[in-house]
């Protein structure tokens, strides 16, 4: 079987080459991203695998189908990139990794809250110019503080224990309530309540229609002055245009971002020698309380290991026509 990937990095061909050694598919990768445009790179594919950031709408769908692809093949958890009505109506079977290592995006989560909060990254750059003065470093202590969890999965689960054994007050809201939360201790409460409530926000649900900018200006009106806002989950949920209003006025203390909601031209990319367009990214990155990554979270071996080879199983039990538990088009059917 022939697989064609798209926006494709070193470590992919790393990680992949090496799961891919008791499979024995043919990899191909590129570097172009994949949308209705750059789908006739997949001709002679049977199937392509794609990440966050590659564009699945109808008219790309269609060009698949038209080249003969069969299978689409997600190595990341959320789906919002994909349509698949359109999928399911060309006869094209999606797979996803639901799950893969949720402790990698936890830990991040939790990176970004400490760097964040006792500000090491303003320390280092400091120090290293022969700086050691303390002002405008203060932080406050993570223990006894209320903490808002969007989404308990996996993910959201995984930063609920870190959490717990820093001594924090655990909030969450979430449609499905999730028992080993519970027995954490966290409570689930409404999101008015968690808004109101919470000293830290931890955004841990997929993007939905229905979600997309929850955290919009209503949402951080009805927050604590002075909030941490964290997302490592996907851009879309926070309205960027209102955090960065809510930045200004302070009502919004700290912002630490591993997903941006335009991130798809300028994520995963070297843009160090170009001026910077788009200007709401440029607007977040003169805030000394704002702290952006790349979409690192899932960045460890352990998930990139898992993440390849639950990838290459799913392809696998597609080609040999055996039940996936990770096919979407196929639940959506059921």
């Amino acid at each position: 079987m022939r697989i064609c990937f798209f926006s494709a990095q070193k470590y992919d061909q790393q990680f992949f080459d090496q799961a891919n050694q008791q499979y024995g598919f043919e990899l191909v990768y590129q570097e172009a991203a994949l949308d209705a445009s750059t789908a006739r790179l997949a001709e002679g594919a049977d199937g392509v695998c794609v990440f966050v950031n590659d564009t699945l709408d109808a008219d790309c769908l269609q060009a698949l189908e038209r080249l003969g692809i069969r299978f689409l093949a997600l190595r990341c958890a959320g789906f919002n990139q994909v349509d698949l009505e359109a999928a399911r109506s060309l006869g094209l079977a999606v797979v996803r990794v639901p799950a893969y290592s949720p402790e990698a995006v936890a830990e991040h989560t939790l990176a970004l809250i400490l760097t964040l909060n006792r500000q090491t990254h303003r320390a280092f750059n400091r120090v290293r110019e022969n700086n050691f003065q303390l002002n405008g470093l203060l932080g406050f202590n993570l223990h006894g503080r209320k903490v808002g969890l969007v989404g308990t999965g996996q993910i959201g689960l995984s930063v609920a224990r870190i959490l717990k054994g820093f001594g924090c007050e655990l909030l969450a809201h979430d449609p499905f309530a999730n028992q080993a939360f519970l027995a954490l201790g966290g409570t689930y409460v409404s999101l008015e309540e968690l808004y109101a409530e919470s000293d830290i926000i931890s955004l841990h649900c997929p993007l939905t229609p229905e979600n997309h900018h929850l955290i919009d200006q209503q949402a951080l009106d009805q927050m604590k002055p002075g909030v941490m806002l964290v997302n490592t989950s996907r851009g879309a949920l926070i309205d960027t245009a209102a955090a960065v209003h809510a930045l200004k006025s302070g009502q919004l203390g700290y912002l630490a971002l591993d997903v941006y909601e335009q991130e798809g031209d300028v994520f995963f990319h070297d843009r160090s020698d170009e001026i910077l367009s788009d200007d709401l990214l440029a607007r977040l990155m003169t805030f000394p309380n704002v702290l952006v990554t790349g979409h690192q979270g899932f960045f460890t071996r352990e998930a990139l290991t898992q993440i390849a080879e639950i990838t290459l199983a799913n392809l696998q039990q597609l080609d040999q026509d055996q039940p996936c538990d990770n096919e979407l088009t196929h639940k959506l059917s059921a």
